[in-house]
């Protein structure tokens, strides 16, 4: 058998993807990622490990990749005409029950990250640079509509500003993140920052 039909073989279809992506989640949520094996996923998603290590390489990578593919759909993606309104489609992309529910993920995956040097390289490259490049093409876009200063020194902090707001509800107020939150910090902090009006 050739190579190509090996591997043509081995592809993994997107909806099966997508379930494996799930099943990861799910157990994410369960058991926390240290105690997360690629057996436990295996035997989730009936499939072999050999499978799992061959698509992903590993542990760190599966996980960031399911996180990744969590997302709903690229900030990079929206465009309606004003940076206001491209915020403010961001934090209405998830209902407040899956904020909550991803909240709490990532708090734990927060802290395995300090420990784990694969999973926070994993994470840098699978989850913040993608991130962090889909805001700067809101940013210049902004910027080049004459929204935005090109100077404004607010806006390598813009993510920062983001993340904090939707990290620390919780920390801060014992809340999880809500549209209704994210929408106001955006109006009263991040806006501001950028010198842009709030209504």
């Amino acid at each position: 058998m050739t190579e190509v039909a090996t591997a043509r073989r081995s592809r993994i279809t997107p909806e099966r993807e997508a379930e494996l992506y799930e099943a990861v989640l799910d157990l994410l949520r369960e058991v926390g990622y240290d105690a997360l094996t690629m057996d436990a996923v295996a035997a989730r998603t009936r499939s072999s490990k050999a499978t799992l290590y061959r698509q992903w390489g590993g542990k760190p990578e599966l996980v960031a990749r399911a996180i990744r593919h969590n997302k709903p759909g690229r900030a990079g993606d929206i465009d309606t005409g004003s940076l206001r309104g491209d915020f403010h489609a961001i934090a209405s992309r998830e209902d407040d029950c899956t904020m909550e529910q991803n909240s709490a993920l990532m708090r734990g995956l927060f802290m395995a990250v300090h420990t784990n040097p694969d999973l926070l390289r994993a994470f840098r490259e699978l989850l913040v640079e993608p991130e962090m490049e889909e805001f700067r093409v809101l940013l210049r876009r902004a910027v080049d509509r004459g929204e935005v200063r090109a100077d404004c020194p607010a806006l390598e902090y813009v993510v920062h500003m983001l993340i904090g707001a939707f990290a620390t509800r919780a920390l801060i107020d014992d809340q999880p993140p809500t549209q209704d939150f994210l929408i106001s910090y955006i109006d009263a902090v991040v806006l501001p920052a950028l010198g842009l009006p709030t209504g």
